[in-house]
């Protein structure tokens, strides 16, 4: 009862692993039927080499329970990687395994044209090995600077043009360096922003350096300081008391289903934060009561997925996080696709209901895939603006 328990535990990794070692196979049955392969018996024997280590690659680092058996000699961060890179190829050789497969339905053209054909054949197939390598090695590390104008009706004078940076999804664990943070808030902090914002995320899982992240965040400055709220990652590492207890010591106040009132000028800014709302239960139930009935009110949530409660209940901006931007997100036809818009219509950006709106950043780090494509990490700062 005890193995088929643990089969059961692991069963959706192994069912995946199974799909790619599915793909694999395919995959190198298909390119065996082209240019050298096809022609030289040694080649053929050297791609099915490298596919049978890619193949254990895969297995090893899909399925967590082979991790174990060389936990001893593995670091946490090498195992890591592992299972990034692992899961990354997987992405990558499907798409390929898919170009390929399409490409073989296309007419042949004529002997003139052939070897035309066949480099854009190749780089019709490469394409998704290359954007996954130009993810992991490049724009996983490319931070940018993202800023957006924010309107809010009846915006008092005093908060006309209100600076807020925000850094979110940090994820400072192997796929991201101290030094990575360290980049990103020196850019935050060259902004000259009025108000420093958090929101959640700020490491992936339990042994990934919690009080690092936190003293870099620590050196963001603002003239209304530092505040922010904790995201699902936190859950997970069952950090939370312990990340709010630390950030105090160093100036960060975490809202926990609080508020701050600021004050800017003659305006008041109020601020609430809540811990992250799972999806199985009911959004910002009780949220409510802490609007200000003539202020403005604003919500840090790190899921965007609570704006339509958020709209509801009158809140008159939410600024979240959570999504990664979609982290691996291919544009087809003007429309973004990517694995976040199956379980959120707030992937990225701004987002309006009525007088209500939601900002979604797509934040700094990376989380399973050491790799971003079409969504590189950013910095962003918020301009409010009245309508």
């Amino acid at each position: 009862m005890h193995f088929v328990a643990r089969l059961w535990r692991h069963l959706p990794a192994l069912l995946l692993a199974g799909a790619v070692i599915w793909v694999q196979i395919r995959l190198c049955l298909l390119l065996c039927r082209y240019g050298a392969l096809r022609r030289s018996l040694l080649a053929r024997l050297a791609l099915w080499g490298v596919a049978a280590v890619l193949v254990l690659w895969v297995s090893f680092g899909l399925v967590g329970s082979f991790a174990m058996y060389l936990r001893g000699g593995l670091s946490s961060s090498t195992i890591i990687w592992i299972r990034g890179v692992a899961l990354a190829w997987s992405l990558a050789s499907a798409g390929a395994f898919a170009a390929l497969s399409l490409w073989r339905r296309i007419p042949k053209f004529n002997r003139e044209r052939r070897g035309f054909v066949r480099a854009a054949g190749a780089a019709f197939v490469g394409a998704p090995l290359a954007a996954m390598a130009f993810g992991i090695l490049v724009e996983r590390r490319q931070i940018q600077l993202r800023e957006m104008d924010v309107p809010i009706p009846n915006l008092p004078k005093d908060l006309q043009g209100l600076r807020i940076v925000q850094l979110s999804d940090i994820h400072l664990s192997p796929f991201l360096t101290e030094q990575e943070l360290a980049r990103a808030v020196d850019m935050a902090n060259g902004l000259g922003a009025h108000l420093a914002l958090v929101t959640g995320d700020l490491i992936t899982a339990h042994g990934d350096p919690l009080d690092v992240c936190l003293r870099q965040l620590a050196r963001l400055r603002a003239d209304a300081g530092t505040l922010g709220c904790l995201g699902n990652h936190e859950v997970y590492a069952r950090v939370e008391d312990e990340a709010t207890r630390l950030a105090a010591r160093l100036g960060i106040r975490f809202l926990r289903q609080q508020s701050s009132r600021l004050q800017f000028g003659t305006a008041a800014l109020n601020l609430t934060g809540v811990d992250y709302q799972q999806t199985a239960t009911q959004y910002l139930r009780g949220a409510e009561r802490w609007i200000v009935p003539g202020e403005t009110n604003i919500l840090l949530s790190h899921n965007p997925d609570v704006f339509d409660v958020a709209a509801r209940q009158g809140w008159d901006l939410t600024i979240a996080g959570h999504t990664h931007g979609g982290q691996v997100t291919v544009e087809i036809l003007h429309q973004q696709l990517s694995a976040a818009r199956f379980y959120t219509p707030y992937v990225y950006g701004l987002y309006r209901q009525g007088r209500s709106s939601v900002w979604v950043t797509r934040g700094i780090g990376t989380v399973g895939l050491p790799a971003r494509i079409g969504a590189p990490p950013e910095v962003a700062l918020i301009r409010l603006c009245a309508t």
